[in-house]
């Protein structure tokens, strides 16, 4: 279907109908391809209209011509239970001049769940009416699964919440920069944040998100608190939420558990940048010895279009805790809680120490992402995930060249070429040509960053920063940084894994770059025992420093062998690994055998 018509009478609308649906099961898409091209082509719009619904829902938007070629739209429908259709809409405002089109319009998984004859076993739920078998994890999460309303009945309110009237027993952080806004439509911003809720599927719903517009800054952070629960015990409580992440500076979203109020918690998992324009379901399993907290915590990026959205969060298997608060821990002066000698232990000269509880751990557990002990001293020592220098902190990284150098050489350190932590405030008026000016973490000139001085040593000195020994990384591992190289004699600056007496470089970049931050980023993949190194090497004089900051090791922890069988959407691997079945044959080893990529599947 196309539009070929130069007009100029003032706002002319074609519109396109399509027939009326029923309704649509909950993982419904709709994909188009379209043409938008031309001098003055104008905008177009696909609006959902539902049976008793006085406001159309806006689905998908093009504002302007968008080149001479057709591209795919991909809209999800979701659960939609009342009779509804679409319109699209093209809107000329005056001057219409060029081509739209439309073609191969195309509807997938809308269908309700088939009936089955039986549905056995634990992790299955029967429908009341449809007789539909779905998975027991669909139970109770906002969302009629069934068709018939079955798997949404008799749940307790106190651990679901749609945002529809207001937090539930949710809690915005005080601790926090600012807050979680309860909105209903798009958000204020084109191109970020959602158009609809998750839990109605139209603009009548409401949801949380996240503005990343003025006056937010970089990194700023709005944290969410659920009530409080029970310790889990042997049983398994599963946390289930969904969020929409799309725009083209969305930074980052995690969710972390505590047992302990005036502390961060610790990480249960993150995703980072956008995600497209579409509401993800994500359940994540929950163990605790403890009463335990749930924090959903969303950091702004670096720019207006980071938008992120949070809707129909539940909790399945848990209950809640009776008493008011959870405990809070007393650090002493030095800020730490860590008693100096060994808790009582049986562990063996392998395997390492939780430092509170005496329990053991494999030593290939020690430094791997993922805190394995109830305090997460396995975690202590290594490498921070994320680390942007600020309080001066260096995170665990450090220079193996200066531990060397001790007593006497005090004079020769500080003529020795190597990395320091400098900030803006803290320059010479020479400096300003080739050192940064201002941090990326807080682009302020108060923000601090890592560099490597090359007022110091001589042309051809490298200096090398690493990290303790990682024991294990998962397959998706990646760093991510931020550089700056400016300046008229920048040497190089390379990104080196040692793993015992083996050195081979990952990433390196030479000469200026320009007076801005760049970012890098390097894939590690699956590894152990191994270092990550930052070697700077110096240029001709003195005009080049080479600085880094923001280090984040990206989905870094190794993969987790659950005792719960795959769901629908995840394929089993040879060593009985559950993978996103997204995953399959895309020259990425996320198995760790391999067996995602055989050519037999």
């Amino acid at each position: 279907m196309f539009i070929l018509k130069t007009s100029n009478s003032i706002s002319q609308i074609a519109r396109l109908r399509s027939p009326k649906f029923r309704q649509t099961g909950s993982n419904c898409t709709l994909s188009f391809w379209y043409y938008n091209y031309g001098e003055s082509v104008g905008a177009a719009e696909l609006q959902l209209l539902v049976d008793g619904l006085k406001q159309p829902t806006v689905l998908w938007r093009t504002y302007y011509s968008e080149g001479n070629q057709w591209l795919k739209a991909v809209i999800q429908l979701g659960r939609l239970p009342h009779p509804f259709q679409f319109s699209l809409d093209k809107i000329s405002l005056g001057v219409y001049e060029g081509v739209s089109a439309i073609d191969d319009i195309r509807f997938e998984n809308c269908a309700l769940p088939p009936p089955a004859l039986s549905c056995e076993g634990p992790n299955n739920f029967w429908c009341r009416d449809t007789k539909a078998c779905i998975d027991r994890l669909l139970v109770c999460d906002l969302v009629d699964d069934c068709g018939d309303g079955s798997d949404e009945d008799s749940c307790d309110p106190d651990l679901q919440c749609d945002f529809e009237n207001g937090l539930c027993n949710w809690e915005q952080d005080v601790e926090d920069v600012f807050d979680w806004i309860r909105i209903r439509g798009p958000t204020p911003t084109v191109n970020t944040g959602p158009l609809k809720d998750h839990t109605t599927g139209t603009a009548r719903g409401h949801y949380l998100y996240l503005e990343s517009s003025e006056p937010r800054q970089f990194m700023d952070k709005a944290v969410l608190l659920s009530p409080l629960f029970n310790p889990s015990g042997y049983g398994t409580c599963a946390f289930r939420f969904h969020y929409h992440m799309f725009g083209k500076e969305v930074y980052k979203l995690s969710v972390f558990q505590r047992t302990v109020s005036n502390a961060k918690g610790w990480l249960l998992w993150y995703k980072f940048g956008n995600q497209e324009n579409r509401w993800i379901r994500q359940t994540l399993f929950i163990s605790s010895s403890k009463p335990f907290q749930i924090l959903v915590k969303g950091i702004v990026g670096d720019g207006f279009t980071g938008d992120i959205g949070l809707d129909d969060v539940s909790f399945l298997g848990c209950t809640l805790y009776n008493g008011k608060n959870l405990p809070t821990v007393s650090t002493t002066t030095s800020g730490t809680s860590v008693p100096a000698t060994l808790p009582m232990n049986n562990c063996t000269e392998e395997e390492f120490v939780c430092r509170a509880s005496g329990h053991c751990i494999q030593m290939i557990q020690k430094c791997d992402f993922r805190p394995d002990c109830s305090d997460k001293s396995d975690e202590s020592a290594c490498v921070a995930e994320v680390c942007d220098f600020e309080d001066k902190d260096l995170c665990g990284w450090y220079q193996p060249a200066l531990e060397h150098m001790s007593g006497n050489y005090s004079i020769l350190i500080s003529k020795t070429f190597k990395w320091q932590l400098g900030r803006g405030a803290n320059l010479y008026p020479e400096e300003e040509q080739h050192c940064p000016l201002t941090d990326h973490t807080t682009c302020t000139e108060e923000g601090w960053y890592l560099f490597a001085d090359s007022s110091n040593g001589e042309f051809g000195d490298t200096a090398d920063i690493a990290t303790p020994v990682i024991s294990l990384t998962g397959p998706r591992c990646k760093i991510i940084f931020w550089n700056h190289m400016n300046g008229s004699t920048i040497g190089s600056l390379e990104v080196l894994y040692k793993s015992s007496n083996k050195t081979s470089k990952l990433w390196s970049q030479t000469g200026s770059q320009g007076p801005q931050w760049n970012r890098a980023e390097v894939f590690l993949g699956i590894r152990s025992n191994f270092q990550v190194i930052f070697r700077a090497k110096r240029g001709v004089s003195y005009m080049g420093d080479v600085a880094v900051d923001d280090i984040t090791f990206e989905d870094c922890s190794p993969l987790l062998i659950s005792d719960k069988p795959c769901t629908s959407e995840e394929f089993m691997c040879a060593n009985k690994y559950c993978i996103p079945k997204n995953n399959l044959c895309d020259f990425v080893n996320d198995c760790e055998d391999n067996s995602d990529e055989s050519p037999s599947i």
